[in-house]
């Protein structure tokens, strides 16, 4: 039997005097992010055991080889924990490596192993880019379009205001 809360929802906060996590952008936007990434990491996850975290550092490195993992946390906006956690897994697993950086021993770069690495790449996009596909049949070719500007702008205003 489900027991109804006494404690009234917040309504009345902030300069509007209205609070509708529903219509609060960052709730929406971590809904759409997270629907999103779930019905991906459906086909990394039972086929490849990789996390969500995991196949988002593969992606950036397959992307971009030879970043740090300092460099990946930029490209991801992931935190440090999560990214490390990420890049150890992917090493027990064989599918990146580290580098020795030529000038700079402190530095780390990691690439994709060859072949393990690039052959999960190899598979797995192919289908992350079905599932885009058929996620944006949902929108004509206009309303992407002002839908990725828009995307653009609220990534620009966002790190400007967490400088």
């Amino acid at each position: 039997m489900e027991v109804a809360s006494k404690v009234k929802p917040i309504e009345k906060l902030g300069p509007g005097g209205n609070f509708d996590l529903e219509d609060f952008l960052p709730y929406r936007l971590s809904l759409l992010s997270n629907t999103v990434s779930q019905g991906i990491a459906q086909i990394y996850q039972q086929d490849h055991q990789l996390s969500i975290p995991e196949w988002r550092v593969m992606a950036v490195l397959g992307r971009y080889p030879g970043l740090t993992a300092s460099q990946v946390c930029e490209r991801t906006v992931m935190d440090k924990v999560t990214v490390s956690r990420a890049v150890k897994m992917l090493l027990d697993k064989q599918l990146v490596q580290r580098l020795t950086h030529s000038s700079d021993r402190r530095k780390r770069p990691l690439q994709i192993t060859h072949p393990n690495g690039r052959k999960l790449l190899e598979e797995i996009i192919p289908f992350a880019l079905e599932y885009q596909a058929a996620l944006l049949k949902s929108l004509t070719t206009d309303e992407w379009g002002l839908f990725d500007g828009l995307i653009t702008k609220l990534i620009i205003a966002s790190t400007e205001l967490n400088r």
